[in-house]
Order: C-alpha cells, then structure tokens, then sequence
C-alpha cells in the first residue's frame, strides 16, 4: 500500500484498492467458519490512517466469479478505473477458477497499456507472512508474533453492552463487547493488555476473552476493565488495541481467588505498560 500510494503522488494518479466482499470462501464453498483479521470498518480505518484516496469494495457474487480474466482486466481495470499501474503481490491470482497469474496480468498490461509492479513475498525473520500464519497464532494465543506480522496492534471493534456486573461486584467493572461481524475471528481466551481511545485520550486496560468458567459460565464474552477511566460506555461503538498477552482464562476455586488473581494481573499489566 504504501508502493500505491507513493506511486500515486509521483504520478498525479489516485491511489485505489480494489477489494472484494464477503471472503470468496463464504460464497463458493458456502464457508461461515472463516474468520477474517479485519472488519470493513476496521479495513477502512486502518487504510484511511495510510493516506489511501480511494477503497473500492466490490461484492464477490457467484456470477462475479464466473467472469473471466480478459473480461476482469478489460471491463473492470481497463473501462471502469482506468487504471495506469498495478501492484500486486507475486502470488497473486484471479478471473474464472483463479487460472490467471500476475504473469498474465503483465502481458494484459502490455496490450491495454497499463504497467503491473511485482511485490515479493514480505518476510520477517526469513519467515514469509500470511494471513493464514498470523490467524494461526491468534488462535494459538501469540499475539507477539501476529502483531509483528501485522506491523500493527491487532484490534477488535464492537458494541458496549450490559452484562452480570459481576466485575464490578469484584472491583473491576468492565466494558462488555459485542462484535457484530460473525466473520471477525476472536484470539484465544485469555487475558490481555489493551489500550483504547476514550474522550480524546489513550486509555489502557486488561481484557477478558472466555466463558467465566469459575462461575459455571458457558457463553464467550469479552470484557474490558479500564485502569483509569470514569465514564458511562453503554451503547457506544468500542475499539480494542490488544498489546500484549497476560495469561491464559481459568477457573479458580472461588470469587475471592479470581478477585485476587486480578489483582496480580493488574499489576502485571502495568509493568508491560512501563516497558512500551
């Protein structure tokens, strides 16, 4: 992205992203266990913050992925965006069954007039980053490592909910999270070190993704506490950095025990906070 956009302001051209929506898994193979890393929203932002001039989301139909590669390149990259030059990964593929390559792509560039820039595969301590790789360690609980491979603070986006207060009975009153996008996947239960933008100020916490298991719980939640925030979040729209990982979720034998524990994770927190 950043190649586009530097492309684009030495060029006087507008810096675009062509994407597609929902996942082509979920519509040819009928797949609703796939979780993405980012909602719509979330890409946007995060696209937005980079200096992008223009996301293009474009819905991915059955019969949108009959079209062909000649008639992709043709009707949609050549007559619709008018488009001048193309960056693309090494691996990409696209048009009917995905039998196109960026080798293609160069040669449709060559006879509609347009230029195709390669960009190889991005690597981090020689291993070759993928979305597959950095789902994989969110679901394993690394959060370094998908962070690292992001080059971002993984986050999650919801609405703020009422819930059992059980924290607040316990000291630590929490923001309850509700994501809405089903697709969005969620790291592994655990508790983790947060940090959220509220009133205009950066505000850092513990969160806890589980089911609660020390009061028979059997629903996942999220729940945040906030360090140092006094304030009413019911109902508005939450965004969650997730910083580092504290621990994993268990049960202790009583709420004494948890309170206790929560205590030390607090206090654990606020030594990853020195260290940022």
């Amino acid at each position: 992205m950043e190649r586009v956009i530097e492309e684009g302001h030495q060029h006087h051209l507008q810096s675009t992203l062509l994407t597609f929506f929902p996942h082509p898994r979920m519509v040819l193979q009928k797949d609703n266990q796939i979780k993405l890393l980012n909602t719509i929203e979330e890409k946007s932002a995060i696209l937005g913050r980079l200096g992008l001039d223009c996301l293009i989301i474009h819905p991915f139909t059955l019969e949108f992925s009959r079209k062909s590669a000649t008639d992709f390149v043709r009707e949609m990259l050549v007559e619709k965006l008018r488009v001048k030059k193309i960056i693309i990964g090494y691996d990409h593929r696209f048009g009917r069954n995905r039998n196109a390559t960026i080798q293609d792509l160069k040669s449709f560039g060559n006879i509609l007039d347009f230029s195709v820039e390669e960009i190889p595969a991005q690597e981090i301590d020689e291993v070759s980053v993928s979305s597959t790789k950095i789902r994989k360690a969110l679901m394993a609980g690394d959060l370094e490592t998908a962070n690292a491979y992001l080059g971002y603070e993984y986050m999650l986006t919801g609405i703020v909910e009422g819930g059992k207060k059980l924290g607040r009975d316990l000291g630590f009153p929490t923001a309850n999270l509700r994501i809405e996008a089903d697709y969005k996947l969620i790291p592994a239960s655990g508790v983790y070190l947060v940090r959220s933008a509220l009133k205009f100020r950066q505000v850092y916490g513990m969160m806890n993704i589980g089911t609660n298991p020390t009061v028979d719980g059997s629903k996942r939640h999220i729940e945040v506490h906030f360090f140092d925030y006094q304030g009413d979040l019911y109902g508005s729209q939450l965004q969650v950095d997730l910083l580092g990982r504290i621990r994993d979720e268990r049960k202790f034998d009583s709420l004494d025990a948890l309170k206790d524990q929560l205590g030390k994770d607090r206090l654990r927190a606020q030594e990853l906070i020195r260290k940022l």
